[in-house]
């Protein structure tokens, strides 16, 4: 699904330059319930921008379900972010002055898609996250918890390949985080391909494969039987 051979990124900052990716090697396939961690500076941000074709690289190639993503102009990359991708972020990033179903909808909108029928569609999927009842709420009307779950809704409603999640449990408290990992669990288990960026040790060890960078590099990858380490680690420290 994911394939990236030495990836770089810099930013240049006046008469500075930043290397913030140095030649990362990395594949996800699809169906895979991966994490990425690091600390700040670590670069995870940066790879998740790559990877949501939000940001293009300096060296290196990233190619996505076979396809080559690179220089592509804006109306491509909306086009394929749309076609591929599913965002969720920690802010949630719904519009405050539509509600629910509008939120969930807007996806829709930029597939040409009738209003009626995308309102529709969105009361489906607000249904299967428990809140029909919320469609015609506005956010101001919501807690954390109801705005992740439109914000999953509305990330799933184009039927993407990938969701990337940027902190998705990072505004939330312990239970309402463990509630919206397990809705992403589910969203796994149904065959998609789930990438979450998070600094929290608890969340990154219910995913099934973990990316801890450190410095623009691959420091390290946690997966299958070495899971459970990591799950004994974070329990002693």
């Amino acid at each position: 699904m994911i394939q990236i051979s030495d990836l770089h990124k810099s930013y240049t900052m006046g008469s500075n330059s930043l290397h913030v990716l140095k030649g990362l090697n990395l594949e996800i396939d699809e169906g895979e319930f991966v994490s990425i961690m690091g600390s700040s500076g670590s670069g995870k941000s940066t790879l998740l921008n790559i990877l949501g074709i939000l940001d293009d690289y300096d060296q290196g190639t990233y190619h996505l379900g076979g396809k080559l993503i690179q220089g592509l102009n804006e109306t491509r990359a909306a086009l394929t972010r749309n076609e591929m991708i599913g965002f969720i972020f920690q802010s949630f990033n719904l519009i405050s002055f539509k509600n629910a179903m509008e939120n969930v909808a807007l996806p829709l909108y930029y597939q040409k898609v009738s209003r009626k029928k995308r309102n529709l569609i969105a009361l489906e999927y607000l249904d299967r996250l428990g809140l029909k009842e919320w469609a015609h709420h506005l956010p101001n009307e919501m807690s954390g918890g109801q705005k992740q779950r439109v914000a999953i809704a509305r990330a799933l409603i184009s039927k993407p390949k990938i969701i990337l999640a940027d902190e998705p449990t990072g505004a939330l408290d312990s239970t309402t985080s463990f509630e919206v990992m397990d809705i992403l669990k589910e969203i796994n288990d149904q065959g998609k391909t789930v990438i979450i960026v998070t600094h929290e040790h608890d969340i990154a060890a219910m995913t099934k494969k973990i990316i801890r960078l450190k410095d623009g590099v691959i420091e390290e990858v946690i997966k299958n039987g070495e899971l459970q380490l990591f799950k004994d680690r974070i329990r002693t420290e």
